[in-house]
């Protein structure tokens, strides 16, 4: 699995002109499910981005984590972060997940996050998708479960 990891003031996610999805301070999450992705690497990602410590504490150090902040996080499929992009100028998905075992690991995904307490909100698995945010820091990193 692979995630893209934003520290936001605020995110919304748009379906066909309707807010489905909205959060306050904390973390906007694209997911990316590979085929060989299992169950315990859904459990692996929702553990360390909920403990990442990617927020600052009073001496402004990122030594704080959405856990401990009490922030939200925003979780939006994104099958295209599995694209190979070396050859060609296409990019090739055959890497990405098929939509069963994508919808399945997402699911799984989100639970975990929840079960750690943290309030979650979402896109819509497979729909044309309008993101907006306002990035806090900016802070953006790459996370994996391989």
């Amino acid at each position: 699995m692979r995630a893209v990891v934003q520290r936001v003031k605020s995110s919304s996610v748009t379906v066909e002109g309707k807010i489905v999805g909205e959060i306050g301070n904390g973390l906007l999450v694209f997911l990316g499910i590979a085929k060989p992705d299992n169950s315990d690497d859904a459990d692996y990602l929702a553990n360390k981005i909920v403990n990442l410590r990617i927020f600052e504490d009073e001496n402004s150090k990122l030594n704080r984590s959405l856990l401990a902040i009490g922030g939200q996080m925003l979780v939006v499929s994104q099958f295209t972060l599995l694209g190979d992009c070396k050859k060609g100028r296409r990019p090739s998905f055959i890497h990405a997940a098929g939509q069963d075992q994508a919808v399945k690991l997402y699911e799984r995904f989100i639970e975990q996050v929840r079960q750690n307490g943290v309030s979650v909100k979402t896109g819509q698995f497979q729909a044309m998708m309008e993101v907006s945010l306002i990035n806090d820091g900016p802070v953006t990193l790459i996370v994996e479960s391989k």
